[in-house]
């Protein structure tokens, strides 16, 4: 049984002389390989079941942008709003212009692309918990600015300054999930982080259909108060919450490692915790084989640039294969022609039926795997949204086809949620390395953001009736921009289903072609042995680009 009371504590940088017989580092790990991979779902939530407890606690914190997208976006929507707000059109109806609605809607992109830079540099720094403290802290004091908000410019600021702790969440909980689950829970913990996006997007449609008929300003400042319902409750919880201990290992605190693995897994025996950690070590001095930075700069260089370039993209898709419909549903619905109340009526529909998609997808994935099931998901949504744009060349004055086109919004929804939507958040977390994870995830976040400030930008003059007012045309838009993405999806994203991270570190060190991934065998652990642990680490890359072999399944 390999010992890691073996290693000093000092410092991660001393760790390849700290370990006085990689060998056994390389049999302890092996061991805990061979126990992943067999580990099933059912075993995986039994052994593991504090783990995704705590995953799930702080991943919740998505709920609350969520709601607040929600919010913003339908707010157009409510005439309560719009009076406070808007000013008069050229039809006599208070309305919010296309230059404030894509302001308000950059806004928070804006204050999350700040959040997501200072949390690539804090989450490695100070780790995941203390972080994630400060960003629910300062959550519950932002509330405040939009809350009591006089006019439009201090909305604006409201939504900028809420952004900073919602770009925090975004990263760090997709981050923390894929680092204290086990393979098995992986790619279910990681799309927990879409299914609290469509939760808040309910709720808050909810209370928009609620508040509906109230004919004050409490019709938009109550749905800004709830926000103060989430922060407190998970601030709480993640007080008492475990640091990641692939975080601890990275810093070289293998005592504190050590105590975590025994937290998160309920029924670990002492061999078993030591074969963990003897895994984390030995995934972490591979990474450092192949690069030895963990900046910003170290995401694009190597072969760490490939994996950077698949998690930006597959998270750019999502805002680029037509989905901006769905935040957009109820002002949408109503441009269509539908009246004010049966528009917020689908959209509480509309994402009931997100929910049911990502938990489908969570079945979905343990069969189909996540890049099939991304590339179906892509190929749907492109035709979905040819038929929706050649549904927008028929007059407004058909209420059957405003009902196809609803009833299609809602298709399109349960497509998206049960394939693009939760898939894209494990290949996240799934495709980026250890060490370089935090600051990939945050990089992909930030090209995420990037397309959704464009997406904010374009999607008020496609609608608005005094701009270019296309309605369901602009589906046809969309699904070009969708086509290009499959063709993306289909060359460029791997299959990580059922990978250890060290051998995702191995296939992308071979530059396995992303086709191949599924049916190339590998081996992680060096072959060849020796009693010189650097020796060892130096030619890790090596030994290992010896051991891949290909073979169809």
């Amino acid at each position: 049984m390999f010992d890691s009371n073996k290693i000093e504590t000092h410092h991660a940088a001393d760790v390849q002389a700290d370990i006085q017989n990689y060998d056994e580092v390389v049999d302890a790990a092996r061991n805990a390989t061979a126990t992943e991979k067999k580990m099933t779902l059912m075993e995986g939530l039994r052994r593991y079941p504090k783990a995704a407890a705590w995953s799930i606690l702080l991943s919740t914190a998505i709920v609350m942008e969520g709601f607040d997208v929600v919010l913003i976006n339908n707010f157009y929507a409510l005439p309560q709003f719009a009076r406070k707000y808007g000013s008069l059109d050229n039809q006599g109806k208070y309305s919010i212009s296309a230059k404030w609605q894509a302001s308000l809607s950059n806004g928070a992109q804006v204050g999350e692309i700040i959040g997501l830079a200072l949390n690539g540099w804090a989450s490695e720094r100070f780790g995941y918990k203390k972080t994630m403290i400060a960003a629910l802290s300062m959550m519950i004091c932002a509330i405040f600015i939009p809350f009591f908000a006089h006019n439009i410019q201090t909305l604006l600021a409201g939504e900028i300054i809420q952004g900073i702790p919602w770009g925090v969440f975004q990263t760090l909980t997709t981050a923390y999930a894929a680092e204290v689950s086990p393979v098995a829970l992986r790619p279910y913990l990681c799309a927990y982080v879409n299914l609290c996006w469509v939760i808040g997007q309910l709720i808050a449609s909810g209370v928009l259909r609620g508040v509906l008929q109230w004919d004050s300003e409490w019709a938009y400042r109550v749905p800004f108060a709830l926000q103060w319902l989430w922060p407190a409750p998970i601030l709480i919880g993640t007080i008492f919450a475990p640091e990641s201990p692939w975080w601890l290992v990275r810093r070289g605190h293998y005592d504190q490692a050590r105590s975590v693995i025994r937290r998160l897994n309920t029924q670990v025996t002492e061999s078993e915790l030591e074969d963990s950690l003897a895994l984390m070590i030995h995934t972490n001095a591979i990474e450092k084989s192949m690069s030895a930075g963990t900046r910003y700069w170290d995401c694009f260089t190597g072969v760490d640039l490939r994996r950077t370039e698949i998690a930006s993209g597959v998270w750019a898709i999502q805002n680029l294969c037509g989905s901006a419909f769905m935040g957009y549903s109820t002002y949408f619905l109503e441009q269509a022609g539908l009246a004010t109340s049966n528009a917020f009526n689908l959209s509480i529909g509309q994402y009931a039926i997100g929910m049911c998609g990502t938990i489908t997808s969570w079945f979905l994935m343990l069969h189909v795997g996540r890049r099939r099931l991304y590339l179906v998901g892509l190929m749907g949504l492109c035709t979905l949204l040819v038929v929706i744009g050649g549904l927008g060349f028929i007059s407004t004055s058909s209420l059957g086809a405003q009902w196809a086109i609803g009833a299609l919004l809602l298709c399109y929804t349960a497509l998206y949620d049960g394939t693009v939507g939760p898939v894209c958040y494990s290949l996240v977390a799934e495709i980026s390395s250890t060490r370089l994870r935090a600051k990939t995830v945050v990089i992909s976040r930030i090209v995420y953001n990037i397309f959704g400030i464009v997406n904010a930008i374009i999607m008020p003059y496609f609608l608005n009736p005094d701009q270019l007012n296309w309605g369901g045309k602009t589906g046809l838009f969309w699904a070009g921009m969708c086509f290009l993405c499959l063709v993306w999806t289909f060359f460029r994203v791997p299959e990580p289903k059922g990978r250890t991270y060290g051998e995702l570190d191995v296939l992308f060190e071979n530059r396995v072609s992303a086709r191949k991934f599924r049916t190339t065998a590998v081996d992680q652990f060096v072959s060849q042995r020796s009693s010189s642990p650097s020796k060892l680490f130096q030619t890790a890359q090596y030994d290992n680009k010896a051991e891949v072999v290909q073979k169809e399944m």
